[in-house]
């Protein structure tokens, strides 16, 4: 899932955000491409149990975004079945 940018005008990205790279997913994220990944790191959430107020779990989700907008890509959990 790396098609972040392609030139979509963006809103405050980074303001809502309170990863260390905030700034670099301001920079180069569209707001489809943050939808999306709002969406994929609440199928997170809910399939590990994560806690957002947890240290690990904020590490985790920090890690799994840098994956998903500048790396390979964050794969959703293997247990993962969608609706249908």
């Amino acid at each position: 899932m790396r098609d972040c940018s392609a030139g979509k005008p963006r809103d405050s990205i980074a303001s809502r955000t309170p990863v260390s790279s905030a700034s670099a997913v301001y920079e180069n994220v569209s707001s489809e491409a943050w939808a999306r990944w709002v969406q994929h790191q609440t199928t997170l959430i809910n399939e590990y149990r994560l806690t957002p107020i947890d240290p690990k779990a904020r590490k985790f989700l920090e890690t799994e975004m840098e994956k998903f907008f500048f790396g390979t890509g964050s794969d959703k959990p293997q247990e993962f079945v969608p609706r249908e």
